[in-house]
């Protein structure tokens, strides 16, 4: 991709899953990346796998919805590396069950991951980079808030606010020549599916057109796409990857 040789970027959940897959693609398309993750330990495993492959990368222990973890980490990584070039909003988490079987205090962790997480990043991040007049950033939403999903009623409200989030973003920094571009996964082999059970996986892989649940593989291409300087005339766009299981026109 062009542009991306020596930029630095900012990744959350790059211990594992589609975190680990972006960050690995990021150290191989020359980026310096930044991994903040809850899990320290997994974040530096996988910079030192970039490192390890001829990349520049450091891993951070970090509470995505704590906005002085958040401060603290930035600051960090910008006195390593220098200042922020793009900004990955990757991390998410949720429990899947009914809407009325929930209580508040699930209701207050998912939507602090899922959506004070990222809110708390692009505050932080985006401050600096219209300061500077450029920037990218790539906030990973989900297809649940696109067209919804049953047992993840919160969580598919987190993940449309972040489109919508993305959209008004876009509008408002798009003189500072700052682009906000939002992928949406569709059902993915992660760890997070895998606790659903095989009857769920074999369901979804009937109803995926292309016959697969999707790898965390299937995603490093796009964000890093976003990232480049050949999507420097794209913004406000939200894509699904999900193997044609959700189509939008």
């Amino acid at each position: 991709m062009r542009g991306l040789q020596g930029k630095n970027v900012i990744l959350t959940g790059g211990a594992s899953g589609i975190g680990q897959a972006i960050s690995l693609r990021l150290g191989e398309e020359g980026c310096n990346v930044g991994i903040f993750d809850l899990n320290g330990d997994g974040a530096n495993a996988v910079a030192e796998k970039i490192r390890a492959a001829g990349g520049t990368a450091n891993g951070y222990a970090c509470d995505i919805s704590d906005y002085a973890a958040v401060e603290a980490c930035v600051t960090a990584f910008e006195s390593d590396c220098g200042p922020v070039d793009g900004l990955v909003n990757n991390a998410g988490w949720d429990k899947s069950m009914p809407f009325l079987d929930t209580d508040l205090e699930l209701w207050h962790k998912v939507v602090a991951i899922n959506l004070y997480g990222p809110l708390n990043l692009c505050h932080v991040i985006l401050k600096g980079m219209a300061e500077r007049g450029s920037g990218r950033v790539v906030n990973i939403s989900s297809d649940a808030g696109r067209v919804g999903s049953s047992g993840e009623a919160v969580y598919a409200a987190c993940k449309g606010g972040l489109i919508a989030f993305s959209k008004t973003m876009s509008r408002e920094l798009a003189r500072k020549n700052i682009t906000l571009n939002t992928v949406c996964p569709g059902p993915t082999n992660t760890p997070l599916l895998a606790e659903q059970g095989p009857k769920l996986v074999a369901a979804l892989e009937r109803a995926v057109p292309m016959k697969r649940v999707a790898e965390p593989e299937d995603y490093p291409g796009l964000v890093s796409f976003f990232l480049s300087d050949d999507a420097s005339y794209i913004t406000g766009q939200t894509i699904s990857v999900s193997g044609g299981l959700t189509m939008h026109g």
